[in-house]
């Protein structure tokens, strides 16, 4: 009897107006921080990922992306590559230590990335495909691309390697250099 009891009121409680469904937990998405990694390592083991020009909490928004080795072989990703997860899905990547989102100069071959205050314009909206391409939106023949040369940065041991960021045509060729991922650590 005393079971019986408890399993009803267990069922009113669970079925008041404020209970959380099985339905509602599916609905919420959770972010996280991930880092965008290029897929082919090149010439650094660590790999490469997208990174604010600058050192990590001391990063410089104004200065723009670049690709990095990525700092994640340190244990956790760095506030400088940590994009958020969800924003990604929605077409924007958005770095929220730093409250910026990627933005290409133009969206034409050749043209440089930015970082700016989110906003929603058409050089901000991005899609990474299945094929691990990021396109502009507006331009899916335009890959985001890691340049051909390299340089080293200031630090790590191994030293730390740094290559630019374009847009350019997608080509099966570049493939080594267009091909991206993301991941919550290395």
């Amino acid at each position: 009897m005393k079971k019986l009891i408890f399993i009803k009121m267990l069922l009113l409680v669970s079925c008041g107006s404020e209970s959380t469904t099985t339905e509602s937990i599916n609905n919420s998405k959770v972010s996280f921080p991930v880092e965008i990694y290029l897929t082919n390592t090149l010439n650094d083991s660590r790999g490469y990922c997208l990174d604010i020009i600058g050192y990590k909490d001391n990063a410089n928004v104004s200065k723009g992306l670049q690709s990095h080795s990525c700092y994640s072989y340190q244990g956790q990703i760095s506030v400088d590559q940590g994009f958020d997860s969800e924003r990604i899905s929605q077409k924007e990547f958005y770095i929220p230590h730093f409250k910026v989102c990627m933005q290409a100069q133009k969206i034409q071959e050749s043209s440089l990335i930015d970082l700016k205050a989110c906003d929603k314009n058409e050089n901000q909206k991005f899609i990474l495909q299945a094929n691990g391409e990021i396109n502009p939106e507006s331009n899916l023949n335009l890959c985001l691309t890691v340049s051909k040369t390299f340089r080293e940065g200031g630090g790590g041991s191994p030293i730390h390697l740094i290559r630019d960021l374009s847009l350019e045509i997608c080509d099966e060729s570049l493939i080594s250099y267009q091909k991206w991922g993301t991941r919550k650590s290395n």
